[in-house]
């Protein structure tokens, strides 16, 4: 099959990915938990990037610095689990891990692996990258659009209105730019985004067969995603998924959990960026709020003492998971934005930069997670809870991490 993306790409978000190491850019890296094949749709796609492009143009306006935005798509399918099998009333299956290797169904036929699933995933990766590359070059992601980006359910709330406030002063901004003589219908970065694609590397049969070597270079490049990264389960410095990283030049990332030593951290740093090439790692701690500013600066010290020029990102998502009363899986908002300002202030103790944030979300106006401005509860998660795996925050609540976040860069700057 051709490849997905190409060598020339992944190097320029390698480029991109230095200058947010350099702290002079941030990272938003978001979208679904876990991509679906029922699911699948313009609209989910458009809207899922409206809402990632809402949150970047909040943070680079509000804290000065690029934004470089990384989608979880196109590529998103395959979840680990924390068990093998999966018990309902007695009966055990395989438990589900992701569209590309089984269905979420609950039946011996749903569970069992389908490596016909391995190519349905590669074209609908294809198509999702068709239509990305569509609206982020042919006028949907122009800044004079940013009205345009405000889906009607969000418009409303309180976040909404905010963002609403924040686009009307991006029109005056650019009306200002006009009147002063700048010809702006000739500036490109005004009028498109560069917008580039991430998943787990978690499948190595299908990271494998997109493989290539790139005719410019000579070197290897796994052309399913622009950037790649190992989980918490599949970092281990001498396991099969880091040996893959460590031999393809694309930008890739690492999960670093509450357990994590920094010797580990280091031995990570030397397999998957031995030659200290800036913007080619990015270490993604998931912590859990109440853990991150102790667990975390003993990290940073010690990678920045090693002279390692990593990108940090938080994922504030996985280390704040919990079951509600009702039963099922979900975050509180409000965890969520006390682990990043933990991993904002662990950045200002330790005086590095805390370069970008990792969050699972979904521009549907879901009830996945608690909390936010609409005061989503308990009671309230059966009413549209649709993820297929972890809980993801739906547009007004990702709106409103854009701006907390906004706020800290600005009183970082």
């Amino acid at each position: 099959m051709p490849p997905l993306v190409f060598a020339g790409e992944a190097r320029e978000l390698t480029r991109s990915l230095a200058q947010v190491g350099a702290g002079e850019a941030f990272l938003l890296q978001a979208g679904d938990c876990a991509e679906s094949f029922d699911a699948f749709s313009a609209d989910a796609i458009r809207d899922k990037l409206r809402v990632i492009l809402q949150m970047a143009v909040v943070l680079t306006y509000s804290s000065g610095v690029p934004t470089v935005k990384v989608g979880r798509i196109a590529g998103q399918f395959a979840k680990p689990r924390s068990s093998p099998v999966e018990v309902v009333e007695e009966v055990e299956l395989p438990s589900f891990r992701g569209d590309i290797v089984n269905s979420i169904g609950f039946t011996a036929a749903a569970r069992t692996p389908d490596p016909d699933r391995l190519v349905q995933a590669y074209h609908q990766s294809a198509s999702t990258l068709n239509l990305l590359r569509a609206f982020t070059k042919g006028g949907f992601a122009d800044l004079g659009q940013v009205h345009r980006w405000n889906q009607e359910f969000v418009a409303s709330s309180r976040e909404g209105r905010r963002y609403e406030q924040l686009a009307s002063e991006i029109d005056r901004a650019l009306r200002f730019m006009k009147a002063c003589g700048v010809d702006t219908a000739s500036q490109p970065d005004l009028h498109q985004v560069d917008f580039f694609t991430s998943h787990e590397a978690l499948i190595l049969g299908y990271e494998e067969a997109l493989t290539r070597r790139d005719s410019l270079t000579g070197d290897w490049y796994d052309c399913s995603a622009h950037m790649l990264w190992v989980g918490e389960r599949t970092r281990e410095p001498d396991g099969a998924h880091v040996e893959f990283l460590s031999g393809v030049e694309n930008p890739v990332g690492a999960k670093v959990g509450p357990t994590v030593a920094a010797d580990e951290v280091l031995a990570l740093c030397e397999r998957l960026n031995p030659d200290r090439v800036p913007g080619r790692l990015t270490l993604i701690s998931r912590m859990g709020a109440d853990r991150i500013e102790a667990g975390l600066p003993p990290l940073l010290a010690a990678v920045r003492d090693a002279g390692h020029p990593v990108v940090w990102a938080c994922d504030p998502m996985h280390g704040n998971t919990f079951t509600s009363a009702g039963g099922r899986k979900t975050r509180h908002l409000d965890d969520v934005l006390r682990e990043i300002a933990g991993f904002f202030a662990a950045h200002r103790a330790e005086g590095t930069w805390p370069g970008g944030v990792h969050v699972e979300l979904t521009g549907d106006d879901v009830t996945e997670c608690l909390g936010g401005a609409e005061a989503i509860l308990d009671t309230d998660l059966d009413d549209r809870y649709e993820t297929m795996c972890d809980p993801r925050l739906n547009a007004r609540q990702s709106l409103d991490l854009a701006f907390q976040v906004s706020e800290l860069l600005r009183a970082r700057h």
